[in-house]
């Protein structure tokens, strides 16, 4: 035996495969970020204003700095031998006991996977404080800036471009390396990337845009996957939506930090909060368990009975006939999603997942922008945001409930129908909202914690409805589709040269959410008190 497959000693878990390598990396990749301040500091006199400036040599050594650091984090993060491992992993299956109490362990858990989310979703919600500023500085075409000849779409259109290949990348690195392994290098990613801050250059700040996007777009299906192998079945739903649900609660500190930080640093300061919010995920990593399947694929039996017994989780052998029929499935690729009997759930699904993404990236990520073309001050737009994403958070508290006491697809169908139909309001009403300040108020409080509920029961939904053998391909699909609808509405606005007004934005996203509420209503499987075994067995049956 390999001294890599070496179980720990009992009582003590390995927190890294290479731990001097780990750390000796992050160390450089936040040097390399603190290298890039000087130049970002000197240029206070002019509204912290780099645009057209050179970088100076720190700047380059700090990134020169940044590319050694993640290349050692990926060593001190990689196992040899991860093909094997996913080959093992593959023949493992896990599950959290559906009689297991929630212990002191769980809820830590999910603590800190709250916080990965908060932080995870603050990087794609600053697009939306920060287009207006860089726009400005960049001198690009936007609302406040009609004559500009390169749209202002370019920069949200290649971070949530990022995303979508994150999700599929984080998705292989999961099995590759580990759920916890994977979600640690999310973090040290946003860490290097905060250097978008201090880019001086239009075509630099795209490029670390879309490398941030890749480590946002990977960070919450893990972090998704890792709680559904260690919550106990019966809480799972619930704070599953809970914990997804704190969208909201990402665009309320955003939107807070843009009204008090920008007006003094400018819209850079909102990429080089990465450096402090990242940092502080690193220091939770210790709160993180690793997937006990994965520990189990490496030999480290030891590790993998200490994290079940702390969760309540077990572990079982998938019969060769199983394994036969997945190799069977992964030949069929997602084709088998579009069969009978999961075409239904499939369709409806996606035209969920497209309606959220027309909504985040349509919607919401313009609201500032033409809250600003209606007359609102750059600071005033930031605290109306935030005011109306801060009274929506009790919002997603009761969706959360509604989803564990009243049913998946009850509250599906609600809050996607009434989402959809306070957006007709805005279609509706249109530019005369600006002089309603209450009413306009009132109205965003919906969309902004809808669509953070939407998101969080469409991604829990998937992970239930779907059997074993398809749910990483049902999940994938889901998260797909919420950034597919994003890059949609992003392409078009690039295409347009203009940002759509707040009206055609809201039609956009209404039409597909209240199309999905009554699919769900007519379609949509049930999978309140049901166990995961028994809803993937009774769609398995139906299709034979």
């Amino acid at each position: 035996m390999s001294r890599s497959t070496v179980d720990a000693p009992a009582g003590r878990l390995r927190s890294f495969e290479h731990p001097v390598a780990f750390w000796l990396g992050a160390a450089a990749c936040t040097a390399g970020v603190l290298l890039h301040l000087p130049m970002f500091l000197a240029a206070r006199h002019m509204g912290y204003h780099l645009a057209g400036m050179p970088m100076d040599t720190p700047m380059l050594i700090g990134m020169a700095l940044i590319v050694l650091g993640l290349l050692a984090v990926c060593y001190g993060l990689v196992p040899r031998g991860s093909g094997d491992i996913k080959k093992t992993a593959s023949r493992l299956r896990v599950s959290a006991l559906d009689d297991a109490p929630m212990r002191p362990a769980h809820v830590a858990l999910a603590v800190v996977m709250a916080v990965a989310v908060t932080i995870d979703v603050m990087k794609p919600t600053a697009l939306a404080f920060v287009a207006p500023g860089f726009a400005h500085e960049y001198g690009l075409k936007a609302p406040g800036n009609p004559h500009g000849h390169i749209p202002v779409s370019w920069l949200p259109l290649v971070g949530i471009a990022g995303t979508v290949f994150g999700s599929w990348l984080w998705g292989v690195l999961g099995d590759r390396i580990g759920r916890r392994s994977s979600i640690i290098l999310a973090g040290v990613i946003f860490v290097s990337t905060s250097i978008c801050g201090a880019m001086p250059s239009f075509g630099w700040n795209l490029a670390m845009c879309a490398v941030m996007g890749t480590g946002a777009g990977g960070m919450l299906p893990i972090t998704f996957t890792l709680l559904a192998e260690t919550i106990p079945a019966r809480h799972r739903g619930w704070l599953m939506v809970l914990i997804g649900g704190d969208i909201a609660g990402a665009y309320v500190i955003t939107s807070w930090l843009a009204g008090w930080l920008t007006p003094t640093y400018s819209w850079r300061i909102l990429w080089l909060l990465g450096l402090p919010t990242g940092l502080l995920f690193i220091a939770l990593q210790r709160w993180i368990p690793e997937s006990p399947r994965f520990l189990l694929a490496r030999g480290r039996r030891a590790e993998a009975e200490q994290v079940m017994a702390r969760y309540g989780a077990t572990v079982e052998e998938i019969a060769p006939e199983e394994v036969e029929l997945d190799q069977t499935v992964g030949r069929v690729g997602f084709r088998i999603l579009l069969r009978r009997p999961l075409l239904s759930p499939t369709l409806a699904i996606t035209v969920l997942g497209l309606g959220v993404g027309l909504m985040t990236y349509g919607f919401q990520l313009w609201v500032p922008t033409n809250l600003q073309h209606l007359g609102y001050s750059a600071v005033n737009s930031d605290y109306v945001v935030r005011n109306a994403a801060l009274l929506g958070l009790p919002l997603t508290v009761l969706t959360a409930w509604l989803y564990h006491v009243w049913g998946s697809r009850r509250t599906i169908v609600v809050v996607s129908g009434v989402t959809g139909l306070t957006l007709l309001a805005f279609v509706v009403a249109g530019s005369s909202l600006a002089h309603h300040h209450l009413l306009l108020s009132l109205l965003l409080v919906i969309p902004l914690s809808g669509v953070s509920s939407v998101v969080a029961v469409v991604a829990s939904y998937a992970s239930e409805i779907y059997p074993t053998l398809v749910r990483s391909r049902g999940t994938g699909l889901a998260a797909g589709m919420t950034k597919a609808g994003g890059v949609l509405i992003l392409a078009m606005t690039v295409a347009s040269a203009a940002v759509p007004s707040i009206a055609v934005t809201a039609l956009i996203g209404a039409v597909p959410l209240l199309v999905a509420a009554v699919c769900f209503l007519w379609t949509g499987p049930e999978t309140r008190n049901r166990r995961l075994e028994e809803i993937g067995r009774s769609l398995l049956v139906a299709e034979g």
